[in-house]
């Protein structure tokens, strides 16, 4: 099928597999079963192979040797991804990894339709990436300085769900201000002062913001271009940053830091 939508069924249990494939089939004409896996293992080495492009995902959560998220600190995932779950214990983490739909067990055939229709409706969103990849290496090849320009296109974050109490809640990245550490807990604080407890650390959000948008002044912050108050030297060398809105103690970027952010204040 030429314009068939190729899909990689990634669960660890045989008949649920057979039922989504029966599903898969039932409901859509155009639905290509290009490969299965059971495990996380079988499934990083089925999406290395070059040759294995998958439109969406359909990926379980618990898995033979361990949980689905794992696979997406082994290889990048370029399809959209369905989660299928019996557990809805699992939703935040699954809207990190930017999956677009999360289905709970048994799957009722209208979730399926709605799943796949949200699939269809960013579909383009793949030929995108795929150019932003390109922009990435372009950008590479040319950089003059030696320093490596990266650009994480399917790490790109637009927005994160953050969960108070029994509830979650959506916070768009355009509304934060900075992410910071204390005392080895994280923190997103929007550009109205609210903060949010995060179960990620610094060094990972700093794969997942945008460095046009969001620098790593420190240690301990990650801050957005606008959350920028005021900059001035300090007499160590560093640079004294104000941040926005204001935090109690000034943060520092320090020496080694301050070539990097100049640059990117003035991208």
């Amino acid at each position: 099928m030429d314009n068939a939508m190729k899909v990689f069924i990634v669960e660890d249990e045989l008949p649920a597999q057979v039922n989504l494939k029966r599903a898969l089939e039932r409901n859509f004409d155009d639905a290509e079963i290009i490969g299965t896996a059971g495990s996380i293992e079988s499934a990083v080495e089925w999406l290395k192979q070059p040759e294995n492009k998958p439109d969406v995902i359909f990926m379980d959560v618990e898995l033979s040797d361990g949980l689905c998220f794992e696979i997406f600190k082994h290889v990048d995932v370029y399809a959209s991804v369905i989660i299928t779950t019996a557990y809805d214990s699992y939703a935040i983490r699954a809207f990190k990894v930017n999956c677009i739909d999360y289905l709970l067990k048994p799957i009722d055939d209208k979730e399926l339709v709605a799943a796949v229709e949200k699939y269809r409706s960013t579909e383009h969103h793949g030929e995108q990436a795929r150019a932003m990849l390109r922009m990435s290496d372009e950008a590479n090849a040319s950089a003059t300085d030696g320093t490596e320009i990266s650009i994480r296109p399917n790490a790109i974050k637009s927005r994160f769900v953050v969960k108070i109490g029994d509830h979650f809640i959506i916070v768009h990245v355009r509304d934060i201000a900075y992410f910071i550490s204390r005392d080895k807990t994280t923190y997103l604080v929007t550009k109205e002062g609210k903060s949010y407890l995060l179960d990620n650390s610094l060094d990972m959000l700093e794969t997942v913001v945008d460095p046009h948008d969001f620098f790593r002044i420190s240690r301990a912050c990650i801050a957005n271009i606008e959350s920028i108050g005021s900059v001035s030297r300090h007499f160590s060398g560093r640079l004294r940053i104000s941040l926005i809105p204001k935090k109690d103690d000034d943060i520092f970027v320090s020496r080694i830091r301050t070539g990097n952010f100049m640059k990117w204040l003035n991208l």
